[in-house]
């Protein structure tokens, strides 16, 4: 079965500095999980063109299916996103008609002039589609280079989440074709390292992603959630080694005496 890698690029300081959570990154690598694509890395960069195209830069050197940053397409001066995706795809910037277009509608609906501030989220590297923002202003950017496909969105999250689902229905072209399904519960009373041999044993017998996160405390007062995923084009066979991995576990559970908590 072919893998589909996915890289995503997080951009800005605020992210670095600890300010700001980087829940972009994490709802992204969700989303496109749940199409089926591997997520291979995730990078975090300062606000600075040439961090931004050098990150963009190996992202492309690792010919991943797609790559999807978030952040720095406003129109403020440390906006730099779409500057350091053209210097690395070694493009110009140019004034791109339809997302001045679309910015444009968004301002004068509110009687709101166009300033060079607002004209700059319409500056686009050469050859890029922008990508509509519904609750937002920045429209999003796509491009292709040979065949990886590149998102750029904003890094508000309702305007991530809005341009990122704009984009899989209408631009995206490589989708695995597999299902993804997952199954989650917690146990209480077990811990991580007693339940990691059995783990490890059951990665290997049903080809599955089994993760214990850990929500209390190892010694004192462990609790668990667990966490079994899988991709597969056969839905009904991932569907019963996901079903039949989770009664293994549970099994294990009661054995060690621990609680589970559906």
């Amino acid at each position: 079965m072919e893998t589909f890698y996915a890289e995503i690029i997080t951009i800005g300081n605020e992210i670095l500095s600890g300010r700001t959570v980087n829940t972009n990154a994490s709802h992204i690598a969700r989303r496109l999980t749940s199409l089926g694509f591997k997520i291979r890395r995730i990078t975090v960069v300062m606000d600075e063109i040439n961090d931004i195209a050098e990150a963009f830069t190996e992202a492309i050197s690792r010919e991943p299916a797609i790559i999807v940053s978030t952040g720095g397409l406003g129109p403020t001066y440390d906006d730099k996103t779409s500057e350091g995706l053209a210097k690395a795809l070694g493009v110009p910037l140019t004034l791109n008609e339809n997302a001045l277009n679309q910015v444009k509608t968004k301002y004068l609906q509110k009687g709101i002039e166009i300033t060079q501030e607002r004209m700059k989220m319409a500056m686009l590297p050469l050859g890029a589609e922008p990508v509509e923002n519904y609750v937002g202003i920045a429209p999003g950017i796509y491009m292709e280079r040979g065949m990886i496909e590149i998102l750029s969105t904003p890094g508000v999250p309702k305007e991530m989440e809005a341009v990122l689902e704009v984009f899989i229905s209408k631009f995206l072209k490589k989708k695995p074709s597999v299902k993804y399904i997952e199954a989650n519960f917690e146990v209480k009373g077990i811990m991580e390292s007693a339940l990691a041999p059995f783990i490890t044993q059951l990665v290997k017998k049903y080809d599955l992603y089994i993760k214990t996160h850990p929500k209390g405390y190892e010694l004192s007062n462990p609790m668990l959630e667990i966490q079994i995923a899988g991709s597969d084009k056969d839905e009904i066979n991932l569907d019963k080694r996901i079903s039949y991995c989770k009664e293994e576990i549970k099994e294990k559970v009661k054995e060690l005496g621990g609680l589970i908590v559906e």
